[in-house]
């Protein structure tokens, strides 16, 4: 992930209206298993974010190595006493798995360049460096597998670290030496890096690529041929990008940064809502990687509140989470992660398997629906009473989710009045509707 100061950058490169479209081939037709595959994300609707690598060892955030110049050959050092002692990827998805949460996104090689996986392209990997000597993704997968949780992979475009990588707008303090780089060569470890992963952990739910943004809008990424190894091999993996452009060919999914679709408070998204399924990335706390002086945790009814927002805006939510470097989740996180979860065995079914609802979002909540069930989520409203503009629409009955019992509600030329006995004060006050 990055830091403000690309925001500008950003929307430099989106004022000059030049993308990844000028490389690619308008061909990519998703077969039965990846159409299969969107639609079980977007049923899933929740995912966690896992960010970890070395950087977690100096507790100041993902993006300390460009952010202070750190010479990549001494930055490698911290490989050499990187051993997370408290590391169990059983308790890791399981308490991610009592939040609710249908998948988890793990980073499997950030900009760093360290590689959280046994790879034989490079020996700067958690296996071959480190005295930990434990295949971590490998033991993620298997623990995913067991408790029926889909695993996501992060992958970094960029590489602050490596010869070959060319020099982006980022990295460039860290000690390597030829700018230029040899783009063939790096394009060609990626790709290997890549057919690893989806070689060697079993089905993967998704690649989740990060760091267009570092190139020029004219750098040839030649991104459609990397997707389409990616179909190749997994033809269900879905393949999304954060680059904050409108989708290019060839990807799955359309990734949103701290921002919920078709806002932009963060700067970084003010690119078109697709028709593909659409996911919204935000932090716990403050940072992504782990950050010691970060304690700015979010509080339950915030994280639940941009959960339903986000279905109210037919997105999932992926959720971050930073490990501490001794290898376990910090704890308000896993409580964070517990009372979400508590939420989720009430109400799960308005969320679950849902799109957005008939009903647009508005300051008072947003509406999610599957089938005939309409759910209204009343995020924050200062009155006893509701109007809904739902033309069109038949209301046969509505009910409060939490108990079934019955709501007033008046019909109208232009909607449907909802009536409540007091102010709602739920965290989330949800309503249903049965609708024709």
């Amino acid at each position: 992930m990055k830091t403000h100061f690309i925001t500008f950058l950003l929307l430099v490169g989106m004022s000059l209206g030049i993308s990844s479209r000028l490389h690619a081939q308008s061909s990519y037709q998703p077969g039965e298993e990846n159409l299969k595959a969107r639609e079980e994300f977007q049923d899933n609707k929740f995912g966690i974010f896992l960010h970890w690598g070395l950087y977690a060892m100096l507790a100041t955030g993902e993006w300390t190595m460009t952010n202070n110049n750190l010479n990549y050959k001494e930055y490698a050092k911290l490989a050499g006493g990187f051993y997370p002692s408290k590391f169990d990827a059983d308790k890791w998805v399981e308490a991610i798995k009592a939040s609710g949460a249908k998948y988890i996104c793990f980073t499997s090689r950030h900009h760093e360049g360290f590689s959280m996986f046994d790879t034989k392209y490079s020996d700067y990997n958690v296996v071959k460096a480190t005295p930990f000597k434990r295949d971590i993704v490998k033991e993620l997968a298997a623990a995913c597998a067991k408790q029926g949780i889909k695993l996501h992979f992060y992958y970094s475009h960029l590489d602050w670290a490596r010869e070959d990588y060319p020099w982006g707008r980022t990295g460039q303090g860290t000690g390597r030496s030829n700018s230029k780089g040899d783009w063939k060569s790096y394009y060609q470890f990626m790709n290997n890096q890549l057919t690893e992963l989806l070689t060697n952990y079993g089905p993967i739910g998704a690649i989740w690529f990060d760091g267009w943004w570092d190139q020029a809008p004219t750098f040839n990424w030649e991104l459609p041929e990397q997707y389409a190894l990616i179909h190749k091999l997994q033809p269900g993996c879905l393949v999304g990008n954060n680059h904050h452009q409108t989708p290019f060919d060839g990807e799955d999914i359309q990734i949103f940064e701290r921002d919920l679709p078709g806002e932009n408070a963060s700067g970084l998204s003010g690119q078109e809502v697709s028709h593909l399924p659409l996911e919204t990335c935000e932090t716990m706390n403050g940072m992504w990687g782990y950050k010691i002086t970060d304690q700015n945790y979010k509080s339950t009814k915030t994280l639940i509140h941009y959960l339903v927002k986000a279905a109210g805006k037919n997105a999932n939510l992926l959720m971050n989470i930073g490990p501490q470097p001794d290898g376990e989740l910090p704890a308000v996180a896993v409580q964070r992660l517990a009372e979400m979860g508590e939420w989720m065995k009430q109400y799960g079914e308005t969320i679950y398997g849902t799109r957005s609802g008939v009903v647009a979002p508005h300051d008072w909540g947003v509406t999610t629906q599957k089938g005939n069930k309409l759910y209204v989520h009343i995020l924050d409203l200062k009155d006893a009473a509701l109007f809904l503009p739902l033309t069109g629409k038949k209301v046969k009955k509505a009910v409060l989710f939490k108990d079934q019992s019955p709501v007033r509600f008046t019909k109208t030329k232009a909607g449907v009045l909802l009536e409540f006995a007091e102010v709602p004060k739920d965290i989330d006050y949800v309503v249903e509707l049965t609708i024709d």
